[in-house]
């Protein structure tokens, strides 16, 4: 686990410790399953509606079923603990910047009259819609937007996110890169928040360690032809590739290994390293990826899949983000407990405190153990999947974890560290 101070961090690389971690805390960071202790029933029930905004279509596609698990996962266990919250709960299309769902999700749940949305997941469609958010006071919490731009919103404390600025995925992956030898990179990247951020992160750090981005080359979500920047890349004969897409990867991974790239010089990131097997018509055997987020508990994954296949929908086929989701409802449900109330300013002022971000709390590792100590007049906090959180005052997690994964011969990928 990596612990990453914000103080900052917007303006300063050099700002991020990383930092091993030991086996307890990660066992710690891990969730709860021990039983919930017996408490004093709340002075009054509080009915907290929220709504998603995440990928069900666009290029992010592949994310939505674990960040939806997640969060459906959380509102099942919250309002079956019956501990003072219950939680009304409306889904809805992110889409991306290009087919623009959330156009019609966000108006649609501004008038449901829901206090906080989950989402979205991509920085660049959380950007479109935030504002919006801001003037109806609402929350938008984000499991996955890593853009640093989000540090320094003008947000009235209404932006939070359980996932880390790219500050740190741009980190360590520039020095992974620097680390397997590599001297010489391309890089080529989406021309939005998400991609041009990490592309710079990643640039800067791996020039700093004496390497040398050869080339660069961009594009725009929604292109469809990506020769150019393939040809502007091999034209370098880099030694390494860097990929920071979404779901474009499809195309460029396939042009870049029929012009000559070897695939196990590619690196991946968040937003497209996935269990491609059979769908991916190249090898991508050797090739590395990053991905925020510890390793997860099988009894949280199981719980994960039980919940999303009752549902009717089929097994998840990765986990990326679901923990950051589900700690995001759980957090905002300790937060109305925690204020006794469920708009987005009440919850705002109790976000920090319950991630043990004000540092005078009791730990707990599950809603119904913090709800506990909230009704019992104590301060909770929450240390969830995601990691121990710890909300900085900007609504940035200052604790977490990286995941390194490498693909095998069959195009799926295993994790093969954490820092």
């Amino acid at each position: 686990m990596s612990v990453f101070t914000r103080s900052g961090a917007g303006k300063l690389v050099g700002a991020i410790a990383i930092t091993a971690v030991s086996a307890v805390l990660l066992a710690g960071c891990a969730g709860s399953g021990s039983p919930a202790t017996t408490s004093k029933a709340p002075a009054e029930d509080l009915t907290l509606k929220i709504g998603s905004v995440l990928p069900q279509t666009g290029s992010l596609a592949f994310l939505g079923p674990p960040e939806e698990a997640g969060v459906q996962l959380a509102v099942d266990e919250i309002n079956k603990a019956k501990k003072g919250v219950t939680i009304d709960f409306t889904s809805g299309d992110s889409g991306d910047a290009d087919n623009k769902a959330f156009e019609t999700t966000v108006p649609k749940l501004q008038s449901a009259g829901v206090s906080a949305m989950i989402g979205a997941a991509a920085s660049g469609v959380t950007k479109l819609f935030l504002d919006s958010n801001v003037d109806a006071g609402i929350i938008t919490f984000s499991p996955a937007n890593t853009s640093p731009d989000f540090t320094d919103w003008d947000d009235n404390n209404l932006y939070w996110r359980t996932a880390p600025s790219d500050l740190l995925q741009g980190e360590v992956l520039g020095n992974l890169v620097a680390e397997d030898g590599h001297k010489n990179i391309g890089i080529i990247y989406q021309n939005d928040a998400y991609g041009t951020g990490l592309f710079g992160v990643v640039k800067q750090v791996f020039e700093g360690t004496g390497g040398k981005v050869v080339a660069e080359a961009s594009y725009n979500d929604g292109d469809s032809s990506f020769d150019a920047q393939v040809s502007t890349i091999m034209a370098s004969k880099p030694d390494a590739i860097v990929l920071i897409t979404f779901d474009q990867i499809n195309t460029i991974a396939p042009l870049l290994v029929n012009a000559g790239a070897d695939a196990k010089n590619f690196y991946l990131v968040d937003g497209n390293t996935k269990n491609f097997g059979a769908t991916m018509p190249v090898s991508l055997e050797g090739a590395k990826g990053t991905i925020p987020g510890p390793e997860l508990a099988e009894d949280f994954q199981k719980r994960l899949n039980d919940s999303w296949t009752a549902a009717g929908n089929p097994p998840l086929e990765d986990y990326s983000y679901s923990a950051e989701s589900y700690d995001a409802v759980v957090l905002l449900a300790l937060a109305a407990l925690a204020s006794g109330g469920t708009t987005g300013a009440d919850m705002a002022t109790k976000l920090q405190e319950v991630s043990g971000g004000s540092g005078d709390g009791e730990k707990c590792t599950s809603y119904s153990d913090c709800a506990d100590i909230i009704n019992e007049g104590g301060v909770a906090d929450y240390d969830g999947y995601s990691g121990p959180v710890t909300f900085d005052d900007a609504g940035d997690p200052t604790e977490a974890s990286i995941g390194i994964f490498q693909y095998g011969a069959d195009n799926n990928y295993t994790r093969i560290e954490t820092r």
